[in-house]
């Protein structure tokens, strides 16, 4: 163990212990902060930052540092290379999550009648126009198992659905029903300008009715999150808007952020339960006035409770 440990180090540099992992500097984003895991007893690397990885250190060392994996061979166990024919190619990347609509979904558009009617009311009273409609593809289901909600698509780059929130607009004590499917992607990153300000937000209401933003749908971000991964690559200032109710978990991720330098802004929600009920002219104020989040607003907060 002492042996492979001492070849990593000359092969890229000091690194930092984690539990059981080594955390090195990554050679392929070459990111300022050692986010590089190597675990040498799974035989395993990770990119926390960039994603890159692997389950072969041999791989990771004759990428990027072959001068040493001769030393490196010397000292691993035995294996049957004919088994390994694959241990040089890039890691295959995951396909992104595409999933269906509901089979009963119908457009907001054309006549209002019947039940569309209703979905439509609704969404006005979120002070929702019928350009946010059809900006984000927004439609509903008077049947099924979505019956009495409106249909809030996310698309991925390509244009393929990859999620949808159902909220209902009757008095259904579910509010939202939401697919069977992984939260952990860019909602509707089509119609995200990454050259522009970003907003990170809780839900899909509050990203529609203000320009760039993008909903967390609730969870929490963390390090391994795709949504995480690709603001840390594009290296760009961002707002945190999230609900009142939230503040710890803003903190957080304004403090994860900002070990991969990225800064973070903050816009306030309240005296307002979440951003969707903000005016628009309000929130670009907001914006405009916006404060950096230090871990001494963090302290802050905490003294006031």
């Amino acid at each position: 163990m002492y042996e492979k440990k001492e070849i990593l180090e000359k092969a890229f540099g000091k690194h930092w212990n984690s539990g059981g992992e080594m955390l090195f500097q990554c050679p392929k984003c070459d990111h300022d902060k050692k986010k590089m895991s190597v675990n040498i007893d799974k035989n395993a690397f990770k990119c926390w930052v960039c994603g890159y990885s692997g389950n072969k250190i041999s791989y990771l060392i004759s990428k990027h540092a072959p001068e040493y994996y001769g030393e490196w061979s010397n000292i691993a166990e035995e294996v049957d290379l004919s088994k390994y024919e694959f241990i040089f190619d890039e890691p295959e990347e995951l396909p992104d999550q595409v999933i269906n609509l509901p089979q009963e979904f119908k457009t907001l558009t054309g006549p209002k009648t019947g039940d569309k009617t209703k979905a439509l009311e609704y969404l006005y009273s979120r002070d929702i126009t019928d350009l946010d409609i059809l900006r984000w593809k927004i439609g509903f289901c008077d049947f099924g198992e979505y019956e009495g909600r409106v249909i809030i698509p996310s698309f991925n780059t390509k244009g393929q659905l990859n999620y949808f929130v159902a909220r209902s607009y009757t008095d259904d004590w579910m509010k939202y029903k939401n697919p069977k499917a992984s939260k952990d992607l860019v909602f509707n990153d089509l119609n995200i300008d990454w050259d522009d300000d970003i907003i990170i937000v809780e839900g899909a209401f509050d990203a529609i009715r203000h320009k760039n933003c993008i909903p967390i749908l609730g969870s929490s971000l963390r390090e391994n999150h795709k949504l995480f991964q690709k603001i840390c690559r594009s290296k760009h200032q961002i707002f945190l808007a999230l609900d009142e109710d939230a503040k710890n978990k803003e903190f957080y991720i304004a403090k994860k952020f900002r070990e991969y330098g990225v800064a973070c802004k903050s816009i306030p929600v309240s005296p307002y339960s979440d951003l969707a009920e903000m005016p628009r002219a309000e929130f670009l104020d907001r914006k405009q006035n916006a404060d950096f989040i230090t871990d001494l607003d963090y302290l802050e907060y905490k003294l006031d409770f």
